[in-house]
C-alpha cells in the first residue's frame, strides 16, 4: 500500500443499533452510553461481557422503535380527529429519555388498548355523521328525478335501517380518503330513499361492498406510508453511519498528526471525501474518499511534478510513513467500532505519484479540530 489503497468497511453492531437510538432520541445520552459499554468489552477482548452489553442495547433499540411506532399512530389518529370533528380522547405521545426497556415496553402495553378504542370512536363518529346526514335529508328529495312518490317505511323500519346503517358504517377506517367516504355516503343516502325492506337490504349490502373497498385502499395507502418511512428511515441510518466513518477517520488522522480538511475537488459540502496533510509535507497529500460506510479509498498525490530522482525517493519515504500511518489509523478506529478489510494496495515506489490538480489548501490543526468537536454527534 501507498499512494493507492482500498478498504471494506464493516461496522460494529453496537455501533449501528446506537446511531439509531440516537437519532431517536435526538441525543446521544443514554444510547451512547449503552453502546460505549459494548464497544468497550469489544476492544478489551470480553466476549462475554461485550455480548451481554450488546444484547442490552438490542433490547432498548427495539423498545424505542416501538415508541416510535406508537407515536406515529397517535399523530395519525389525532390528524383524523381533527378532520372529522370528533371528541376522541388520546393518549399523550412519549418522548423517550432514560427509560428503560422495561418501562418503554410497559407504555407500549398501556398504550395500545388507547389507541384501538380511539380508533373505535372515530370510526362510530364518522359513522353517527353520515348516518345523521341520510336520514336527515328528505327522501322526496331522493326520489325527484323519477316523478313518482317515494314509498315510505313505517317508523319502526326506519329506525332499524337507521341502526344498521351506523353498524355497518363503523367499520369504515376513519383515516379513509375524503373520496373514499363520499363514495360511501353517496351510497348510503340512497337508504333513505328505499321503500321495501328487500330495496333497503340492497343499499346496505352496496355500502358494506364501498366500504369493503375504501378499507382494502386506506390499508394499502397505510403501507404505502410504512414503506416511505421505512426508506427515509434507512436512508437517514445510511447518512448517520457515513458520517461516524468519516469523524472517526478524521480523529484517527488528527491524533496521528495530520491536518484533515474538507475535500475541494467537487463543489458538494460534506460528499464524504477529505484530504489528509502534514506541515512536514510541503509537496504531498492523501485525498480518502467514504462511500456509504462501507468503502474507503484513499490516493496519495503529489502537488507539483517530480523533478528530480532525489523527488521520488521523497516520494518513497512519504509513501512508507503513509502506510504506518494507515495501519495504525485502522487500528484506532477498530477500537471504535470501525472494522476494516484492505482490498486493493500499491506498495511504496511502485508508479510515480499522480499529481493533484487543486492547489494546496492549508489551515492549522488547531482550527480543523475545534471545528471537529463543534459538529453535532
Amino acid at each position: 500500500m501507498s499512494s493507492g489503497v482500498e478498504a471494506d468497511i464493516v461496522l460494529d453492531a453496537a455501533v449501528v443499533l446506537t446511531l439509531g437510538m440516537s437519532r431517536v432520541l435526538g441525543r446521544g445520552g443514554d444510547a451512547a452510553g449503552r453502546g460505549a459499554q459494548a464497544l468497550a468489552a469489544l476492544a478489551a477482548g470480553r466476549a462475554e461481557a461485550r455480548e451481554a452489553a450488546l444484547a442490552e442495547v438490542r433490547t432498548q433499540e427495539r423498545a424505542l422503535r416501538e415508541v416510535v411506532e406508537r407515536n406515529a399512530r397517535i399523530a395519525a389518529l389525532a390528524e383524523t380527529r381533527a378532520k372529522i370533528g370528533a371528541d376522541a380522547a388520546l393518549p399523550p405521545r412519549l418522548v423517550p429519555g432514560e427509560e428503560s426497556a422495561e418501562e418503554l415496553a410497559a407504555w407500549c402495553a398501556a398504550t395500545d388498548p388507547l389507541l384501538d378504542e380511539a380508533e373505535r370512536r372515530l370510526s362510530e363518529h364518522l359513522a353517527a355523521q353520515v348516518t345523521a346526514q341520510v336520514f336527515a335529508a328528505p327522501a322526496e328529495g331522493l326520489r325527484a328525478d323519477t316523478g313518482a312518490p317515494p314509498p315510505r317505511r313505517d317508523a319502526d323500519g326506519d329506525a332499524e335501517a337507521q341502526r344498521t346503517l351506523e353498524r355497518i358504517m363503523a367499520r369504515l377506517l376513519p383515516d379513509a380518503a375524503e373520496d373514499e367516504r363520499r363514495a360511501v355516503a353517496e351510497a348510503a343516502r340512497l337508504l333513505a330513499a328505499a321503500g321495501t325492506a328487500e330495496e333497503a337490504e340492497g343499499v346496505l349490502h352496496e355500502v358494506r361492498l364501498r366500504i369493503r373497498d375504501a378499507n382494502r385502499r386506506t390499508e394499502e395507502l397505510r403501507e404505502e406510508a410504512r414503506r416511505r418511512a421505512a426508506e427515509r428511515e434507512a436512508a437517514e441510518q445510511a447518512e448517520a453511519e457515513r458520517r461516524y466513518v468519516l469523524d472517526s477517520i478524521t480523529a484517527a488522522f488528527e491524533d496521528l498528526g495530520y491536518e484533515v480538511q474538507q475535500g475541494f475537488e467537487t463543489l458538494t459540502a460534506g460528499d464524504g471525501s477529505v484530504v489528509l496533510t502534514k506541515g512536514a509535507w510541503p509537496d504531498h497529500s492523501v485525498r480518502m474518499r467514504v462511500d456509504d460506510a462501507a468503502h474507503v479509498r484513499a490516493s496519495m498525490m503529489r502537488d507539483r511534478p517530480a523533478a528530480s530522482e532525489d523527488d521520488r525517493r521523497v516520494d518513497v519515504e512519504r509513501e512508507r510513513e503513509w502506510c504506518e500511518a494507515f495501519e495504525a489509523a485502522r487500528a484506532r478506529l477498530a477500537a471504535g467500532g470501525i472494522r476494516s478489510e484492505v482490498s486493493w494496495r500499491l506498495e511504496p515506489g511502485v508508479r510515480e505519484l499522480p499529481v493533484s490538480a487543486a492547489s494546496r489548501q492549508t489551515g492549522g490543526r488547531a482550527g480543523q479540530r475545534e471545528r471537529r468537536r463543534e459538529r453535532p454527534s
